[in-house]
């Protein structure tokens, strides 16, 4: 099955917005931390004194992040004085209550002592996504995971001193300038950013030099065949983007390979994570990618609140935009920047400016903060001009360089850049909601010159404004005009040498915006995160809106065969892949997967000479999208068995 998002709980995420906005504003500046991580038992015993400083008056408690797997046994001051903590296990928290109020922008030391196992088995602060885990011989201790107490989860950022105890024969890992003295390892950082994850290894790094970067790489097992090309790889973004946003704060990496479970990737101060599934022979650009731009869009300016994290999440996602068309030309990006866009539009009625209304990590919050986000950058780009927009992206990191920062920083670095006022653009595309969908009308008249072709845009947004592209097709030479679309209904007049052929609005879909087709692929996106959840009712429910719209579609025919086949039905599964062979085949990768599924059911119905012509065909495809060949030649050797009937 080709990757889709994951669903999650909507409501889940406003409850845990409602609850961080009560809590009393404080600023941690430092921590130090002494930890021993214990691989043979899995456990962790901790050790952190935090500096912060109280942001209101009169404070009484604060709250802070804590994993619930670790036990709490002393909170006390810097007078040795305890702290009465508690323990909140629906959010992951710690209360401190103090004895008398805390005075405004008073440095206030408290220091806690816990202790606990995290064997990556139990339920993380994140439902479903395994942030740490300490196993026998590795282990992993990521920032999200709240392994030590966190305040203001993302946005608060910090300096550090780490010291990670472990046993003989094993190597900690961490962010900032590294020391060591018997086994205990020592990471310092004087910036304030993220530097709270760490990496507990055995095995030596595979180290990578080129290009004058250099890169470690702890890969195990498969993987660490594959350490040298992504070494290579890594050197080669980290040079590209150096160019695009300015000098690395970090430009020799170190990247760690975690375990099933984790998240594709994870990025820290000069640190990457990667999960195995996005480490093969083949690199994993896009993870790759976006990770590596982190180190810029989260390591050296991160957002001021959840509200503003497209600056991140959008940034990083568009920089695997500016890759692909690094490597694969302007058509490649505009592919990738239509997906995004189908991606975004699967949230409707939420602005970016409200993120923090979304659970971290769910499938909403990716589609808004990094679909939009990217859509919204590439909108940016194309409103401002490449030379101004680059240059209004590499301002804005060197002037916010290692601060948090708004999206009204980011729009007066571009203003600054651009020479002109762009509120109209936030307003439309950062702080509202929604997305238009153009109808075009147009005449052409002869003049004494040439043509002129005369139309209306017409949309159903108030408050749009934006420039479009006009590709006008001639009896000549094709010509490309930018108009001003302002409100519902906007007028222009071209004027070409060439007789008009045929006139397209947006040809580049450089806009995000609606459209009948646009209708379907976003119904289908949203019954491919349906199903990954097994809501399958549901998932098929928005796969029929897409049939209705367009009922060729080759891509909804094969979500809902997908269904058919996890639910063991498999003539009706046999019926949609056929319907999907004879429907548009848009992707071209769904022919391949098609052969593939009706291989199975042959197999599972002991059709295996049947079953063999379709994995045949599915080679002569020769596409290897998400692995095809290899499976198709798998099974080619031995037959498919449905090993979730067997374990019935």
């Amino acid at each position: 099955m080709i990757g889709c998002l994951v669903l999650a709980g909507f409501a889940f995420g406003q409850l845990a917005f409602g609850q961080e906005d009560r809590r009393a504003r404080v600023d941690v500046e430092n921590y130090t931390i002494e930890a021993t991580v214990n691989p043979a038992t899995q456990t962790l015993a901790a050790r952190v004194v935090v500096r912060f400083i109280p942001q209101d008056d009169a404070i009484n408690a604060v709250t802070f992040d804590l994993n619930n797997n670790l036990n709490i046994s002393k909170i006390s001051d810097d007078k040795g004085n305890a702290i009465t903590g508690t323990r909140n296990p629906q959010d992951n928290t710690v209360r401190l209550a103090f004895a008398n109020p805390l005075d405004k922008d008073q440095p206030v030391t408290v220091t806690f002592n816990y202790d606990g196992r995290l064997t990556g088995s139990e339920e993380s602060p994140i439902y479903g996504i395994k942030f740490a885990a300490i196993q026998p011989d590795r282990a992993f201790l990521l920032y999200p995971s709240r392994w030590f107490p966190v305040n203001n989860y993302s946005a608060d950022r910090f300096s550090s001193k780490i010291s990670i105890t472990v046993p003989d024969g094993f190597t900690a890992i961490g962010s900032g300038v590294g020391s060591k003295v018997g086994q205990v390892f020592t990471f310092e950082m004087n910036k304030p950013s993220f530097p709270g994850s760490i990496a507990v290894v055995k095995d030596a790094p595979v180290r990578i030099a080129s290009g004058g970067i250099n890169t470690l790489l702890y890969f195990r097992g498969a993987e660490a065949a594959h350490a040298d090309a992504y070494g290579e790889a890594t050197a080669k973004m980290v040079d590209h983007f150096t160019g695009v946003f300015g000098l690395a704060p970090y430009a020799n990496l170190t990247i760690v390979e975690t375990e099933d479970g984790a998240p594709n990737g994870y990025s820290a101060p000069g640190l990457i994570f990667l999960n195995p599934r996005a480490i093969s022979k083949e690199v994993n650009s896009n993870v790759l990618v976006n990770q590596i731009a982190r180190q810029w869009w989260e390591t050296q300016v991160s957002p001021v609140n959840r509200n503003h994290i497209w600056l991140e999440n959008g940034m990083a996602l568009y920089a695997e935009a500016l890759w692909t068309e690094k490597e694969k030309g302007a058509s490649a990006i505009e592919q990738r920047m239509r997906d995004a866009g189908i991606t975004a539009l699967t949230i409707e009625n939420v602005p970016l400016i409200q993120a923090s209304r979304l659970e971290d990590y769910s499938p909403e919050y990716w589609a808004l903060t990094g679909g939009k986000g990217a859509a919204v950058v590439q909108m940016l780009r194309s409103t401002m001009g490449d030379e101004k927009f680059f240059k209004a992206v590499k301002n804005f990191l060197e002037q916010k360089a290692w601060q948090t920062a708004t999206t009204e920083d980011f729009r007066k670095a571009c203003e600054a850049a651009m020479g002109e006022e762009l509120r109209y653009f936030f307003i439309q595309w950062i702080e509202s909601s929604g997305a238009p969908e153009f109808k075009l009308e147009y005449t052409i008249f002869r003049t004494s010159k040439g043509f002129r072709v005369q139309g209306k845009i017409a949309q159903d947004l108030d408050t749009f404004r934006m420039p479009v592209d006009l590709h006008i097709e001639t009896e000549g030479n094709p010509e490309d005009k930018r108009v001003e679309v302002m409100g519902t209904s906007s007028e222009f007049s071209v004027d070409t040498f060439g007789k008009p052929k045929k006139v397209s609005l947006d040809p580049s879909n450089k806009v995000l915006r609606m459209s009948p087709q646009t209708r379907v692929e976003v119904a289908i996106r949203r019954g491919e995160q349906f199903a990954q959840v097994g809501e399958l009712a549901d998932a098929l429910k928005e796969y029929q809106k897409a049939l209705d719209t367009q009922r060729n579609s080759s891509m909804a025919h094969y979500r809902v065969g997908e269904v058919f086949f996890l639910q063991h039905s498999y003539q009706s599964a046999a019926n949609e892949f056929r319907e999907a062979l004879n429907g548009d085949i848009q992707p071209k990768w769904v022919e391949v997967w098609i052969h593939i599924y009706l291989g199975k059911i042959f197999d599972i119905s002991g059709q295996r000479d049947r079953a063999v012509n379709e994995y045949t065909q599915a080679q002569r495809t020769r596409d290897n999208t998400q692995g095809a060949q290899e499976e198709a030649g798998k099974y080619l050797r031995t037959p498919y068995k449905d090993s979730s009937r067997e374990a019935v």
